[in-house]
């Protein structure tokens, strides 16, 4: 029985280096003519969504299903009021998991946006962010 498995190993290791040589000295086949052999064929319109998959997993964000928040609509202008940036911000935490900081110093400013600050929960400030009302976009002021 062991004569058998020996004589099995070695044909196996035999065949395996021959096959490791066919490969290494293999020569890849020519293109068709009329086509460049630099490029890969391409399908039309698939280069956008290339060009996004390789963008999330850059970031090694996870594909979103189409129909994951199909029931949301987007409105263009959003109307946020302080109260609804408050909101946002405080949903933000929490979605984050952070249960001890807090939001505060919610108003309007001059330029239309919506200011507020991030704060512990003894009230030190942390951080303080502004809110655009219309587009719902948020930059760090100080």
């Amino acid at each position: 029985m062991r004569k058998s498995i020996l004589g099995a190993l070695v044909a196996l290791a035999i065949a395996g280096t021959g096959t490791g040589v066919l490969i290494a000295n293999a020569q890849p086949a020519s293109p068709p003519a009329g086509q460049d052999s630099a490029a890969p064929p391409r399908m039309p319109g698939m280069g956008w969504m290339m060009r996004a998959q390789r963008w999330r997993e850059a970031r090694g964000q996870r594909p979103m299903g189409q129909r994951t928040f199909a029931l949301i609509y987007r409105a263009a202008d959003r109307q946020l009021s302080p109260a609804d940036v408050q909101k946002i911000a405080e949903g933000f935490l929490l979605w984050n998991g952070n249960h001890t900081w807090k939001v505060v110093d919610v108003a309007a400013a001059q330029d239309g946006s919506v200011g507020f600050a991030l704060a512990t929960g003894d009230g030190s400030v942390i951080a303080r962010f502004t809110m655009d009302p219309h587009s719902g976009r948020v930059t760090r002021a100080g």
